[in-house]
């Protein structure tokens, strides 16, 4: 009885942490690449590693002059990337040699 109820509990459990892959909007980073690039136009704008735990990740965003369009991803250490927002009228802001507040 008692290695059936650990079974089913170890069971489960896996389930409940089940890596990102099965989530919605997550499949290997070169899919998702090959599908922004090719489908939306979008190549990559900027990106940065991030600290998580219990692995950093890396948040990149793409984007698309032509279409407006923009999308961020994070990419695990696994290569598994998950869409975490997208939309339209994306927009660069430039850097500007002093920022307003600050003296040279």
């Amino acid at each position: 009885m008692f290695k059936r109820l650990f079974s089913s509990a170890l069971i489960f459990g896996m389930a409940a942490v089940a890596p990102p892959a099965f989530a919605a909007g997550c499949a290997p980073r070169d899919g998702v690449v090959q599908r922004l690039q090719q489908s939306y136009s979008e190549t990559l704008t900027a990106g940065g590693l991030q600290k998580s735990h219990p692995v950093d990740t890396m948040i990149e965003v793409w984007s698309s002059a032509e279409t407006g369009s923009f999308t961020v991803l994070v990419t695990h250490p696994s290569g598994i990337s998950c869409i975490v927002a997208s939309g339209q009228h994306f927009f660069e802001v430039p850097t500007s040699a002093v920022l307003p507040g600050q003296t040279n």
